[in-house]
């Protein structure tokens, strides 16, 4: 028997906590790719191309992409949880495919799936905290999430690095994607609970607005999400080069690392500080935009990458510079990944929050797709550093984009406005 539905962290703290844990878990079945997958491409399947080796990456991108999408759209309709669980289902077949592939198209297969499960899973633990929580402690409950999920990524990564210099990769990936696939599924069906009636009484909360007011119509959110405000278009807009550079960071730089010599474990290591330091960076990183504002974090965190990155390029593969350089990038990533979020959620009213977020959430992963082509066609073109470059560019743009064209507000989750976009 359930009590009476209640807002806040420390009231909904067991259902808070549950969902943090399986958005780890979420988060480390993309880490087990995280450090070995590139390498495999070139070392079980011979591809030579680099715009080969990251067609993996985009069709990772353009699924997870296009399911969040779908996910914002759906969620009031078929429910948070259902989502979840359908997510965690999708799951269950990435790793036999990866273990029984017989060419690299059965692993952009298996990738597929992923992005399917990214976008349900991922996208519903967010909602679902948002829905917890209220209004109040936004970026630091968001923070815990990406923390949580990032986490789970960075371990992962390291974990099946180390693994991958002494057994099989392929026998990695598919014995430790099997157990997180399955444990999961089951704790999402046993234990997690819908969060629509939390939801429903923020809104009824929420300037004097009633519960039963309609979702706004798909074609409006998403031309304010895309280019209509500018308080959403900046975000979207960011967390598409955010991404952008991910993929670049999760498809190039191992390569580029192992071409100067690097062994499979110091690539795990790379990968693995980078993602640690984003992952636990965004707890604090989330206070703070609660305390700070959302538009200072954003524009920091995206120089700060774009700087990052600029120093990458010039390491000539050491791996000494290589992992400075990603810490920085983890600091700067961790400013930005919650904060992101959080400012969507403060610009729209509770019943447009999901599908708003499913829109951001598109456009963040179309820098996936964008990502691994840029990426791996500059690469074959002018070389690692020169792609790398060519991305710390660009994510320089994006930082310049949000500090000319995002309102210039002090915009803390505890106060909030009453001009709220989309209601």
């Amino acid at each position: 028997m359930t009590g009476p539905v209640r807002l806040g962290l420390r009231e909904n703290l067991a259902q808070f906590s549950l969902l943090v844990a399986v958005n780890a878990f979420v988060g480390a079945m993309v880490g087990l790719e995280r450090s070995t997958l590139p390498l495999i491409g070139e070392e079980d399947f011979g591809l030579a191309s680099n715009a080969a080796v990251l067609s993996f990456i985009v069709a990772f991108g353009a699924a997870k992409a296009l399911t969040n999408l779908g996910a914002g759209a759906l969620a009031d309709r078929l429910g948070r949880r259902r989502l979840l669980i359908a997510g965690w289902a999708v799951a269950l077949p990435v790793p036999l495919l990866v273990a029984v592939a017989p060419s690299w198209g059965w692993i952009v297969a298996a990738n597929v799936l992923l992005g399917i499960n990214q976008g349900l899973a991922w996208s519903m633990t967010v909602v679902m905290k948002i829905d917890l929580v209220g209004p109040r402690r936004r970026g630091f409950a968001l923070g815990l999430n990406e923390a949580a999920g990032y986490g789970g990524m960075a371990l992962t990564a390291a974990i099946t690095g180390w693994l991958a210099s002494e057994y099989a990769a392929r026998d990695v990936l598919v014995a430790a994607g099997a157990v997180i696939a399955v444990v999961a599924l089951v704790a999402s069906v046993a234990l997690v609970r819908d969060t629509a009636d939390h939801m429903a009484l923020e809104q009824q909360q929420h300037a004097g607005r009633t519960a039963d007011a309609p979702v706004p119509d798909f074609r409006t959110a998403f031309a304010d999400a895309s280019w209509r405000t500018p308080a959403l278009r900046s975000c979207s807009q960011a967390g598409f080069v955010n991404n952008l550079n991910d993929a670049l960071s999760w498809g190039l730089v191992p390569l580029f690392l192992a071409a100067h010599g690097a062994s499979v474990g110091q690539v795990g290591l790379v990968a693995g500080i980078y993602l640690a330091v984003w992952g636990v960076g965004q707890i604090a990183a989330g206070h703070a935009s609660d305390q700070l504002g959302r538009k200072p974090m954003i524009v920091v965190g995206m120089l700060l990458q774009a700087g990052a990155l600029g120093l990458l390029a010039g390491s000539d593969g050491a791996v000494g510079l290589a992992a400075v350089a990603a810490t920085l990038l983890g600091v700067g990533t961790a400013m930005v990944y919650p904060t992101l979020i959080a400012a969507i959620s403060d610009a729209v009213s509770p019943v447009a929050r999901a599908s708003v977020l499913g829109i951001y959430r598109f456009w963040r992963d179309i820098g996936y797709v964008a990502g691994g082509l840029i990426a791996g066609l500059a690469a074959d073109a002018i070389g690692y550093a020169g792609a790398i470059a060519v991305v710390a560019a660009l994510t320089a743009a994006s930082g310049l984009w949000v500090v000319f064209d995002m309102p210039t507000r002090r915009d803390s989750a505890t106060r909030l406005r009453h001009e709220t976009i989309l209601t």
